[in-house]
């Protein structure tokens, strides 16, 4: 008899255990509102259910061959883009997990299976406009939207999570501008100050002067046409490569004649912190690949500005030499979407930036958002001219006497390479 109730009680706590693991199944249901975490709408449209079913049915099969993928979680946007992304990111493993339609309480419920199943190497969010389609405050999206950083945190203290804000629409699709602008301005402050967390501002780079989508990136002014996508993959590749996520084309570059490197390709060797008024010397990074806060970084044959947890921090890294000669200077720099940074010459700062969106160079005709462009500064004693791609920056930009050349770090990732100096 004791023998019997040993193996009924064995029995039952293996059958719990198995039931408690398996409660959330089937994954091809939607359950009721009392059994999803955070706050509003979650669809249960007869075409969507259908939707969530095929999708998260296909899914459950994948799991052991997407694990360690990169994973892209969102609405239809991401669906849309395929499930290789149409080939953006090379041989990398990627898992899509959007499905057309679905709202940030929808993406959180999904999370277990089609997320942190996976064991990611790193996630890639956009979500957000469906909610509002369905009548969702600003303050419900970013609520859910950090219940799934919490999530995600949770299963990994490591795995780079990288945000982007979402995209502009328009009023006529339930979307305004305002609300999309409020919705993105609260994901930050959820963010803000997690180092784990990469924000990129998707906003920007796709809005017109209204704040809303342009027909020639957004032709039904809610999802991105081929322009559109090719812009999103361009602003996301510069990050993902900081983070080893996806392929790096290597840099065979060499120096011309004449030229000697300022940056190395390997450390940070030559390049150090100065008072910001004095600009006397207080840390040098000789041997070093990262600046002490992790500011800037020396990878891949580029000197990376990166983006700043708290959005926005200035600092200044410098040469530790100094130049009171005629010279030219050369280097190519790639912006990430609104990224401000600039390059100080002799001290004055020349503004680097994506500029078609951040300014102060709007009208470049030969600027390539999210590609390298090259600057080329000529000095003769006390005046330089400065370029973009060829096309004139400043005429006669001012300088004093002597001093070092320097970059700044204030909003979003920006990367320098070939930065070398003829005398």
């Amino acid at each position: 008899m004791l023998l019997a109730m040993r193996f009924f009680i064995a029995f039952f706590v293996v059958v719990f255990s198995f039931a408690s693991l398996t409660a959330r199944e089937p994954v091809a249901v939607i359950p009721p509102d009392s059994e999803i975490a955070g706050e509003g709408p979650v669809r249960r449209y007869e075409w969507f259910r259908n939707l969530w079913k095929n999708k998260r049915t296909t899914w459950a099969k994948e799991v052991e061959a997407k694990q360690r993928a990169l994973v892209f979680l969102g609405d239809s946007i991401t669906q849309s883009w395929g499930d290789d992304l149409k080939g953006a990111f090379g041989k990398t493993k990627v898992a899509n997990r959007g499905i057309s339609g679905d709202t940030t309480r929808g993406m959180l419920y999904r999370m277990p299976e089609d997320v942190l199943a996976l064991n990611p190497t790193g996630v890639v969010l956009l979500m957000g406009t469906n909610d509002l389609e369905e009548g969702a405050s600003p303050e419900e999206i970013a609520g859910n939207l950090e219940l799934i950083i919490k999530k995600l945190k949770s299963s990994s203290k490591e795995m780079p999570i990288i945000l982007c804000n979402v995209f502009p629409s328009h009023e006529s699709k339930r979307r305004s501008a305002e609300q999309i602008k409020k919705i993105n301005a609260l994901y930050a402050e959820v963010v803000k100050g997690d180092k784990q967390v990469t924000l990129i501002d998707t906003w920007s780079m796709f809005a017109n002067e209204n704040g809303d989508a342009k027909k020639s990136e957004f032709p039904d002014l809610l999802h991105p046409n081929a322009v559109g996508y090719k812009m999103w993959e361009k602003t996301l590749r510069p990050v993902l490569e900081l983070m080893d996520l996806v392929e790096v084309s290597a840099d065979n570059f060499k120096c011309e004649e004449g030229y000697e490197l300022l940056f190395n390709g390997k450390d940070l060797t030559g390049w150090g912190y100065r008072n910001k008024k004095a600009l006397t010397k207080i840390e040098s990074f000789d041997g070093r690949s990262t600046s002490s806060e992790g500011r800037y970084q020396a990878k891949h044959g580029r000197l990376v500005v990166t983006t700043p947890p708290e959005g926005r921090s200035f600092t200044q890294l410098w040469t530790s030499e100094e130049f009171d000669t005629d010279f030219t200077l050369k280097l190519e720099f790639r912006a990430n979407a609104n990224a401000d940074s600039g390059v100080f010459i002799r001290r004055p700062q020349l503004q680097c930036r994506d500029y078609l969106v951040a300014g102060p160079y709007k009208d470049l005709k030969s600027y390539k958002p999210g590609e390298w462009n090259e600057i080329i500064v000529v000095v003769k004693g006390r005046t330089a001219r400065c370029t973009c791609n060829g096309e004139v920056l400043e005429e006669e930009f001012k300088l004093p006497e002597s001093g070092p050349i320097g970059l700044e770090g204030d909003r979003g990732q920006m990367e320098y390479r070939r930065i070398r100096l003829k005398r």
